[in-house]
């Protein structure tokens, strides 16, 4: 066993070794035989010139490019949506993902203060048998008196602007109202004679 592997150490040790080889053109002898690439009947160019030739376009193949220039209107429209509409997604979704995270850790008292507000809010679609204007006007306003109770400060600062924006809505609208009846019915020529003018 050991002369088998002292013979196998070796042929296997000679192949790790690397040798660099030189090799020098022989001055002594002329290039007699020596050919041009052209000679070689391998390498035989062809004669004239060459000319690329483009196939044909199949019938598919007009179909698709047809349809390909229908539907780009369409496409470059798709993707601009895209474009505008994926902030928006982006930031809807990181609201959720907040909101999510703000109920996994929720302030202690939060819970119960939430089921007041919606138990108020179901209260207030109780009372509202009959009229539109009542679905429109009592359950948010019985949820927001809870809330003002439960969120005072919170309350006040949402009164305040909401005051604000309520009065500069109405003034607006009475402005509008005023300049509509100047147009109709201040003209001098939609005034009726009234009995006594004769």
């Amino acid at each position: 066993m050991f002369k088998v592997i002292q013979r196998s150490v070796g042929p296997a040790s000679l192949s790790l070794l690397t040798f660099r080889v030189y090799a020098a053109p022989k001055k002594d002898l002329p290039h007699k035989n020596s050919m041009k690439v052209e000679e070689l009947s391998l390498y035989s160019t062809p004669e004239g010139q060459s000319k690329y030739v483009e196939k044909p376009r199949t019938q598919l193949e007009e179909s698709i490019s047809q349809l390909r220039h229908q539907c780009d209107p369409y496409t470059s429209w798709c993707q601009e949506t895209y474009s505008q509409t994926k902030p928006k997604m982006q930031r809807f979704f990181q609201w959720g993902l907040d909101s999510y995270d703000f109920l996994q850790n929720a302030p202690p008292g939060f819970f119960p203060r939430l089921g007041v507000i919606g138990f108020a809010g179901l209260v207030g679609l109780l009372f509202t048998r009959g009229s539109k204007l009542k679905k429109l006007v009592y359950p948010p306003g019985f949820m927001g008196l809870a809330a003002s109770i439960y969120y005072p400060q919170q309350a006040i600062a949402f009164a305040q602007v909401s005051g604000e924006k309520l009065y500069d809505w109405s003034l607006r609208g009475y402005i509008a109202l005023e300049d509509l009846w100047k147009e109709n019915f201040q003209k001098p020529g939609n005034v009726k004679n009234s009995p006594g003018n004769k």
